[in-house]
Formats: structure tokens, C-alpha cells, sequence
């Protein structure tokens, strides 16, 4: 059989003589091409496939498996959805980005020269019982007290959570407040980080940073691109964190601090407000508006208990900021009294 490639040496050009391929992959890529793109597209398709043969990782695979190039080719686009298959699944992508967090920046420490070290502590138990939020905790320069706790979220559904958007009496979500100042309080850092990935975050969180975001008192919201491996914006909120947990003093009032929980009052005041364009619009909004007033009562008092903690203190604890943030003692009071509240409305 006459070779089907000839070259010449003269004009340095490739000569290909008639032949057929019997290959599903290949007829079913130019059976989708109209009849004058198949030529352009069969001449890419042999320049795409030279440059990966001469690349070394690919070549030594391709001997390895000693088979015919279009079945190596698609078992390579076989693993390449398959990766992307195990990765947009909940339970797996989580562990896989875990993983891939701790070992790059435990490389960045190494190619830094840094005795930061992280650890994955997902799997285990903090100090609040049976809780194990905190993926990862870095120890700065090598110091076990000074640590800093990263939550990994590749999760569509959490919203930012914003506290003066809060509703206590809802049913309890999950967001990215909220897991920030669980991650400081269980793991007992003094900063936090919550990472999303940018194919799977919520619009909320966009909206406040597509790269480093910081919640005063709170803690830093990043986003990476982790199917392109990109974690720079990680580095950048880390190193902020870092700085934070080696320079920062106590101060005997922490203002930041102070603005959370003002901002909370000045909300639960404008329920107040809202109390009483009810009364005027609608008699009929009775429930309604005994059922708020009721709710609003317990939340001064609630946030006056924090107020006069703080004040006194001079700072509140990351468990006291966990337990302000997700009102929980509130939420049980109000539970208690609220059937106690329906029955007197309905009886008149």
C-alpha cells in the first residue's frame, strides 16, 4: 500500500493523496459543517494536531495507550467531562475545591518563604459542638494563636446577608455573613474568608465584589476562577488577613463593631415607623401589626442586651457576634408568645 503522505522537499510543502477514515469522532465533527467550512476545518485539524503531538505530556500518553489517535482523543475529551461532571456535583466539588485551596496556598507559603500553614479542618468538629464550618485554617508565621479560617462556598443558592436586610423571624439560611462569623467563632480566628467560584455564586455576592470584598467586623468575601485555577484574588484577601491577624491591636471600643450593631437598631426602628403606616391604612392589619409590635419589642431588647455586653466589654466575642447575627434567642421567645397572639386576635 503507497504511503498516503509525501513531502517535498524543494517548496517544503505536505502532499496528502485520496484516502478515507473510518472514524465515528471524525465523520460526526465535519457531518455538522457545511460543505465549505469542512476543507478550513480539516487543515486546522491537522496544523492543532501536530502541535499536541509534538507536546511532550500529550505524546508520552499517547504512547502509553498504544491505540489509534481518535480514540486517545476522545478518551482525553472523556476525562475532561468527566472532571467537569465530578466537580458540578455538591457534594463532590466542595471536597475537590478544598483540597485544591489548601495545596495552593500551602505552595505559595513554600515559594514565599512564609511559615504560614494550611490545614483542612472540614471534617472535624470546632469549639461549637458538633459544628464544622471552618474548611480550612491557616496558622500565621508558624504561630498556632494566630490563625486565620477559610470557609469554601461553591454554592449558587447563598446570598450575601447583609444585616440590615436580615429578617430574624424567617426560617435560618445559611450566607455569606453568617458563615464568616461561624467560621471565626468555631474555629477561634481572628479573621475570616468565605471563597466563592465565578460559575457558581449567587448575584448578591457579585454585586458586592466579582474579586475582594471585606464586611468591617465581619470578614473578606473572595471570588476565584478555579476551572482556569486562578486563586490571585485569594492570595490578595489572604495576605490582607495575614496582615491583619500579625498587626492589628484591640482597641477598647471597636467601632466596626459598634456600626453592625447600630446598623440593626436603625433597622428595627424603621420596622417601628412601618408599624404605624399600618394602623393607618388598614384596620383590618391588626394581626399584622400586633405581631410586629410584639416582634420589635423583643428586638430592642435583644439588641439592647448587646448594646449594654458591648459597651461594657468593649468588644463582643465572635460567639456573641454569631449569636447577635442569627437572633436565634429571639426567634424561640417570639415562637413561644405567638400562639398566644393568634388566639386573642382570632376570639375578637
Amino acid at each position: 500500500m503507497p504511503n498516503i503522505i509525501s513531502l517535498d522537499q524543494k517548496t517544503k510543502r505536505t502532499k496528502v493523496s485520496q484516502f478515507e477514515l473510518d472514524n465515528e469522532i471524525v465523520f460526526n465533527y465535519f457531518d455538522r459543517l457545511s460543505s465549505d467550512q469542512r476543507d478550513e476545518a480539516f487543515f486546522r485539524a491537522i496544523y492543532i494536531g501536530v502541535l499536541a503531538l509534538m507536546e511532550d505530556r500529550l505524546s508520552a500518553f499517547l504512547a502509553k495507550t498504544q491505540n489509534e489517535l481518535g480514540t486517545q482523543l476522545e478518551s482525553l475529551k472523556m476525562i475532561f467531562e468527566m472532571k467537569k461532571e465530578i466537580f458540578f456535583k455538591t457534594a463532590v466539588k466542595g471536597m475537590i475545591a478544598e483540597d485544591d485551596i489548601a495545596n495552593y496556598l500551602n505552595s505559595y507559603f513554600l515559594d514565599k518563604k512564609l511559615r504560614d500553614k494550611a490545614e483542612l479542618t472540614g471534617t472535624e468538629a470546632g469549639v461549637i459542638s458538633g459544628n464544622k464550618t471552618g474548611d480550612i485554617v491557616c496558622s500565621v508565621d508558624g504561630d498556632e494563636k494566630k490563625r486565620v479560617a477559610i470557609e469554601i462556598k461553591f454554592d449558587k443558592s447563598m446570598k450575601l446577608g447583609d444585616i440590615s436586610d436580615k429578617d430574624i423571624f424567617t426560617k435560618k439560611q445559611d450566607t455569606a455573613w453568617s458563615q464568616l462569623i461561624e467560621a471565626s467563632a468555631n474555629r477561634g480566628t481572628q479573621v475570616a474568608i468565605i471563597v466563592f467560584d465565578r460559575s457558581l455564586v449567587d448575584g448578591s455576592i457579585l454585586k458586592f465584589t466579582d474579586s475582594v470584598g471585606f464586611i468591617s467586623g465581619v470578614g473578606f468575601v473572595v471570588v476565584v476562577d478555579s476551572q482556569k485555577g486562578d486563586y490571585s484574588n485569594l492570595v490578595v484577601a489572604y495576605n490582607l488577613a495575614r496582615d491583619i491577624v500579625l498587626h492589628a491591636k484591640q482597641l477598647d471600643l471597636d467601632d466596626k463593631v459598634l456600626t453592625m450593631l447600630c446598623k440593626r437598631m436603625i433597622r428595627d426602628i424603621d420596622m417601628l415607623l412601618g408599624i404605624r403606616q399600618l394602623v393607618v391604612q388598614n384596620i383590618e392589619t391588626s394581626q399584622e401589626i400586633m405581631a410586629r409590635v410584639q416582634k420589635s419589642l423583643l428586638l430592642m431588647e435583644f439588641n439592647q442586651e448587646y448594646l449594654s455586653k458591648f459597651l461594657k466589654d468593649g468588644k463582643l466575642s465572635q460567639t456573641d457576634l454569631l449569636a447577635f447575627y442569627s437572633g436565634e434567642d429571639v426567634k424561640a421567645k417570639y415562637s413561644a408568645i405567638q400562639p398566644e397572639i393568634d388566639s386573642l386576635l382570632s376570639s375578637n
